[in-house]
């Protein structure tokens, strides 16, 4: 007799074969050779299947072994004795003939001994769908509690009916005593559209504006001993004197050699100016900041980089030190590689010119190493108004500017290195281009057009015999080299090591590594491989955020990998992180606040709209991480109070008591 199994074998003869036989008995059952199964299938379930019918009677079966099916279980016994079970790869399909113990006629002696049977077989059937219920029901509540409750208690606690799995709508997302806790959302892909538009302010002032008037940017900070600035002003007007000095010496040279070769020298006036922006930006700066936020200095200067006459161009002080040479064989060229120069104002302020390398609406080439990525002239300027607005005032002042290549900066340079690498191009541009020319490849010339450059132009800091700094390795730094991974790459662990070590085992150091690390992750600034730190303040002086021109590369990306300190080190300044909430809200948008900020800039758009919205996607990142660090350790161990005095829940008032 074919059971129906063996009927659908033959339409399915090549996704299934058979490896049963036809049992007369149950004894023959369990005779069957195990060869016939494969022995990766797990058979204890076909013995307790003829277990529960081993006093019932005679059984035919057959067993087929399907390819590529599902692991399921079903298991029926009608009433009449036919029986389908399958597990696995493998379903029995046959018929039970039922006997009666002692019967002569071989009929069993009541009719409910197959029923009764069946309902054992359903009776395992029920046990097995309640274990999977159980089990989803508890993945679904462990799901619950710890995922959607918290994101509804939050909502629910800002006033917000809307549903949305990009967080909060009103941006901030609190600590457990200002508004509940979300599970970060660790990715390093971004969704479109996840970053809802910029909205106007309410009342249509300006966003900027009242942002730093929240008390959170007006807040007293300690009265400032002697030893706390960085220069006096007695040591300044000195320095100042020296450079005067130094100017009128080599004046006098340069017209005596022109007078002896025949030859004309265009030399602008300099103007001694005791009031000149960058000295009263140099005597601002203290042991917590380059600058304060209500310093007319900083106003000064930027205008001052912006419309200045230049006097002299040269080479920067890193590039002189390379005399020329290019070793093309080194995989991160040394900073003088980098095409920039150094330009003097005719009121002897210096300040560094990066030329644009790069257009704005493009993005880095996804083959490009962080190392080898282009110095992009806006990402530095962007870069400034952002660390103001974060309050960290790390970054020294930059301006963009077009300058006139020919007119301010080869006839004013004397540098006749600089002079010879300028040329006109096929196109009757004028360029100029590094001592590396073409030997390196990532090194080319830069050209105007024909002769209006745009880039950026960075504050100088005072120079290192008045103002010491000491370059120290980051200790998240990474490898540079084409293969190769960091220990804190591959070691979660790894800021315990760092919290045993000298400066990073007391006093604020690590704490401003991880303010360096936020900053760099909104940048995208992967290029971060020593700080900088001025020597008279020692362990507790801040670290300076120079050299941010290889952020903001790629608007589509997040590398969370920059977050590392933050991720690994669970700890952050409670003024970082009050001020990263507030900017998170709507009122006070980051997008929007930098997007004002920006329009102050004379190369206008700054950053591509694409950018801008970037910023407010990564901020959302920056407090799912603190917060996934919360939920870990507690509150008390991962936020830090400073020495800033911190509002609870800040309100966008202004305090005219808090002021520095």
């Amino acid at each position: 007799m074919q059971s129906p199994a063996q009927k659908q074998d033959r339409s399915h003869a090549g996704q299934r074969k058979s490896v049963g036989t036809e049992l007369k008995n149950l004894d023959s059952f369990q005779e069957l050779p195990r060869s016939a199964i494969e022995p990766s299938i797990d058979e204890s379930w076909v013995d307790r299947f003829f277990g529960e019918v081993k006093e019932t009677g005679t059984l035919q079966a057959s067993c087929i072994l399907y390819e590529n099916s599902q692991s399921v279980i079903y298991r029926h016994v009608s009433s009449s004795g036919v029986f389908d079970v399958c597990q696995a790869d493998i379903c029995c399909t046959g018929l039970i003939k039922w006997q009666q113990r002692g019967s002569s006629d071989g009929r069993p002696a009541k009719s409910d001994t197959a029923l009764t049977t069946s309902r054992r077989f359903a009776t395992a059937m029920k046990r097995d769908r309640f274990l999977l219920a159980a089990a989803l029901t508890a993945i679904f509540s462990a799901d619950f509690y710890f995922v959607l409750l918290p994101k509804l208690r939050s909502r629910a606690q800002s006033g917000e009916a809307r549903v949305c799995d990009c967080g909060p709508a009103n941006g901030t997302l609190g600590l457990p005593d200002l508004g509940g806790l979300a599970k970060p959302r660790l990715s390093n892909r971004t969704r479109p559209g996840a970053v809802p538009p910029s909205e106007p302010a309410d009342d249509g002032g300006s966003k900027l504006e009242r942002l730093l008037a929240h008390p959170l940017y007006n807040i007293r900070t300690p009265d400032l001993r002697a030893e706390e600035k960085l220069l006096q002003v007695e040591q300044l007007m000195e320095y100042y004197k020296k450079k005067v000095s130094h100017w009128e010496r080599h004046k006098k040279l340069y017209n005596e050699a022109a007078a002896v070769a025949n030859v004309s020298l265009t030399v602008r006036d300099m103007k001694y100016d005791p009031d000149a922006g960058w000295l009263r930006f140099h005597s601002g700066i203290n042991r917590y900041a380059l600058y304060s936020q209500e310093d007319p200095a900083v106003l000064q200067l930027l205008e001052d980089m912006r419309t200045m006459a230049v006097v002299d161009a040269d080479y920067t002080q890193d590039e002189k030190a390379l005399k020329g040479a290019c070793d093309c064989t080194q995989v991160v060229k040394p900073s003088g590689h980098h095409l920039k120069l150094a330009l003097k104002m005719r009121n002897f302020g210096k300040a560094m010119f990066k030329p644009m390398r790069q257009q704005r609406e493009e993005e880095t080439p996804e083959d490009f190493f962080y190392f080898v990525d282009f110095q992009r002239h806006n990402a530095e300027i962007a870069a400034f108004h952002l660390d103001r607005i974060l309050d960290f005032r790390r970054v020294p002042p930059v301006a963009g500017r077009r300058l006139n290549v020919t007119g301010e900066v080869l006839h004013v340079a004397h540098n006749e290195d600089l002079r010879a690498v300028f040329f006109t191009s096929p196109a009757n541009n004028t360029c100029f281009f590094a001592k590396c020319l073409y030997v390196c490849k990532t090194e080319y010339a830069v050209c105007g057009s024909p002769d209006l450059l745009e880039g950026s132009l960075s504050a100088y800091l005072p120079g290192l015999s008045v103002a010491p700094r000491l370059s120290v390795p980051n200790p998240w730094t990474r490898s540079y080299t084409f293969s190769g991974q960091q220990e804190w790459e591959v070691n979660p662990f790894f800021c315990d090591s760092v919290k045993q070590m000298h400066p990073y085992n007391t006093g604020n150091r690590l704490l401003n590594i991880i303010d360096m690390s936020i900053f760099d992750f909104l940048i995208g600034n992967m290029d971060r491989h020593h700080y900088e730190v001025f020597t008279k303040f020692g362990d507790e002086g801040f670290l300076l955020h120079l050299d941010n021109a290889r952020g903001f590369g790629k608007h589509s990306h997040d590398e969370l990998s920059i977050l590392a300190p933050l991720s690994q080190c669970c700890m952050i300044k409670r003024s970082t992180l009050l001020r990263l909430q507030l900017l998170a809200r709507s009122e006070f948008r980051l997008s929007d606040v930098m997007r004002e900020s920006l329009l102050r800039d004379s190369l206008l758009p700054v950053l591509t709209e694409p950018h801008l919205l970037a910023l407010d996607r990564r901020l959302q990142k920056v407090l799912r991480a603190v917060q996934r660090c919360v939920r870990r350790l507690g509150k008390d161990e991962v936020i830090t109070r400073d020495f800033i005095k911190a509002t609870e829940k800040p309100q966008a008032t202004t305090d005219p008591e808090a002021s520095r």
